[in-house]
């Protein structure tokens, strides 16, 4: 049975890395998929979808206007049978594009993963990520670390200072460089002034 899955985390715990995995199992099974990305992040250029460790797929660009529904099914009448939709950075999506994606499920009986953050900056719900805890089948969260060492379940926006940032518009495209993932604990206390956090990161060897 199709089913409306949220995977949620704090920022930078690979979503769409695992995302674009996901997408390979069902492509490498025969198996054809459609990944929705909103326009609104332009880091990677429209449409393209692209992760920190270097994976990349293309994938369909959405703006808020957008009726997602609609827009499936006009992927299968042009290409055929679809076997899942993938939905990158769901944080972003309108409520009414959250409803269409369970109509995508409920009415076209094709599963619909959507990935994305819990959270903005200042701890409080996406639009998007509202609307999928409340109606997703699913929920499933990605996790990832605080520099603390425990488990870091919020974002903090920082200047470039390390210093949190508390004030500004909700969606500021960026990456490593603005946004760090920490636990509610450091939140507190960074959001308090009581200290700084280095935004940039040793990368991972790959060689």
């Amino acid at each position: 049975m199709a089913k409306l899955y949220f995977y949620y985390s704090a920022m930078n715990a690979g979503k769409t890395t695992t995302l674009l995995q996901s997408a390979h199992n069902y492509r490498e099974r025969g198996m054809r998929t459609l990944i929705l990305t909103p326009r609104l992040d332009h880091r990677d250029g429209s449409g393209r979808v692209a992760s920190r460790i270097g994976l990349q797929a293309q994938g369909v660009g959405f703006d808020r206007g957008d009726d997602l529904q609609a827009l499936v099914e006009r992927d299968i009448d042009a290409a055929g049978k679809l076997d899942c939709v993938l939905a990158d950075e769901a944080q972003f999506l309108t409520r009414a594009q959250v409803w269409q994606l369970g109509e995508v499920v409920d009415m076209l009986r094709v599963p619909v993963l959507c990935y994305g953050l819990r959270t903005d900056f200042q701890g409080e719900l996406f639009e998007g990520s509202q609307y999928l805890l409340a109606w997703a089948d699913e929920l499933v969260e990605i996790k990832t670390i605080c520099h603390t060492g425990s488990k870091a379940t919020m974002t903090v926006r920082v200047d470039e200072h390390g210093q949190a940032v508390h004030t500004g518009p909700q969606v500021e495209i960026g990456g490593n460089e603005r946004y760090v993932s920490v636990s509610r604990a450091e939140f507190k206390r960074i959001s308090r002034g009581e200290g700084r956090i280095d935004p940039l990161q040793t990368p991972l060897p790959l060689a």
